[in-house]
């Protein structure tokens, strides 16, 4: 009997929790009354069991349940419909934190594949923070999102993405911008000797997926990004299967329109094999406090035997100014995403993201030095 360990955050009357918990357990394993089931492996080895409720103030209370991990099969999509599928439709309910046994996570694959590790090992990054930034905005044609990706590569970035909005829009088809992206930045790395990676966003149906994915291997490419939340965990677990050779950078789009936490979100990504976790910064254009994020970095970097590490990506309005308080923050585990702050450089876009890159390579080596002395 193999059992999945999670915990619910209920927003209520403390004399209803522990009733509603028990709802809780029974509606993410039968979804029925308990008292009209017979059958003893129902009522024994599927049916959700409460562990605890666990009050946290101001009407919170921490519910922790045991759910059947035989309900999971091998897939991601199924282990988050059995984690939160119809108790989302509870607006005073939030899905806090998972722990799986170690069978379930081996039958849901071997997580990330290139990792954070990876990551650095394929752009001779060593022990640093990598660097990244982002092609924008919509509605350029793809020559000049070709310019823009040079320009980033001739400044030393390690990676430069599509914005996730770029799709297969009349003004920017993929094969057409992918192509010409793909073209500047070996122009541009043939100059530096510095391995850039372009990273095309992936989207549409899995088959339109599979298709940009084939485009994008006929471009020497190996690394692309997808939406977990709109494409679908099943599926990302599939890609992630299927195309072991390509780093896939997981952008949260639609991520925060669920009620699940944003650190448990990395976690579910990781399982499902993504190798790079993108969210919003701390006092940038969005309003994830400091310490959500401080969350989500640890669970894409936090031991796992057998689990690759992903990295933690954190973006959204950050600004070259802040690189050293950002780093000081994450340490050197981490890839830096600094898109507009450096796109409204303009002409001078190759010199600042040189002066970004080096900046984030002074404090990274800073870093190891203090580390060394500790």
């Amino acid at each position: 009997m193999s059992w999945i360990e999670v915990t619910y955050h209920l927003r209520g009357a403390p004399e209803d929790a522990e009733a509603r918990a028990r709802a809780i357990a029974i509606e993410q394993s039968i979804e029925m009354p308990p008292e009209a089931v017979d059958d003893p492996y129902v009522l024994g080895e599927i049916l959700g069991r409460v562990v605890a409720v666990e009050p946290k103030g101001n009407g919170l209370h921490a519910i922790r349940i045991l759910l059947s991990a035989a309900t999971v099969g091998d897939d991601a999509g199924q282990l988050l419909n059995m984690l939160f599928g119809n108790s989302s439709l509870h607006d005073e309910l939030t899905l806090a934190e998972i722990a799986l046994p170690p069978e379930l996570r081996t039958a849901l694959g071997d997580g990330p594949q290139i990792g954070l590790d990876g990551l650095r090992q394929r752009v001779d990054a060593r022990a640093r923070a990598l660097t990244c930034s982002a092609l924008k905005p919509q509605g350029l044609p793809p020559e000049e999102l070709a310019r823009l990706a040079e320009a980033f590569a001739l400044g030393g970035i390690d990676y430069v993405k599509d914005d996730h909005g770029l799709a297969t829009q009349a003004y920017s088809p993929f094969p057409q911008r992918v192509a010409a992206c793909a073209a500047s930045v070996r122009r541009a790395v043939s100059q530096t000797g510095h391995p850039t990676r372009y990273v095309p966003s992936l989207s549409g149906s899995l088959d339109a997926v599979r298709e940009q994915l084939r485009i994008t291997g006929e471009e020497g490419l190996d690394t692309a990004m997808v939406a977990p939340a709109i494409l679908g965990l099943s599926n990302v677990q599939a890609l992630r299967r299927d195309y072991p050779q390509i780093a896939f950078f997981a952008h949260p789009s639609l991520a925060g329109a669920a009620r699940i936490d944003p650190a448990c979100l990395s976690t579910l990504w990781r399982l499902a094999g993504v190798d790079a976790v993108i969210f919003p910064n701390h006092g940038g254009r969005f309003g994830y406090s400091a310490e959500t994020c401080r969350r989500i970095a640890e669970a894409a970097l936090a031991p796992e035997p057998g689990l690759a590490a992903s990295a933690p990506v954190p973006a959204g309005g950050m600004s070259v100014a802040r690189v050293p308080e950002i780093l000081d923050f994450y340490g050197r585990d981490v890839m830096l995403l600094i898109g507009g702050n450096l796109l409204a450089e303009g002409d001078r876009l190759r010199q600042a993201t040189a002066e970004f890159v080096a900046q984030v390579h002074h404090h990274s080596q800073a870093q190891v030095r203090a580390e060394s002395h500790v």
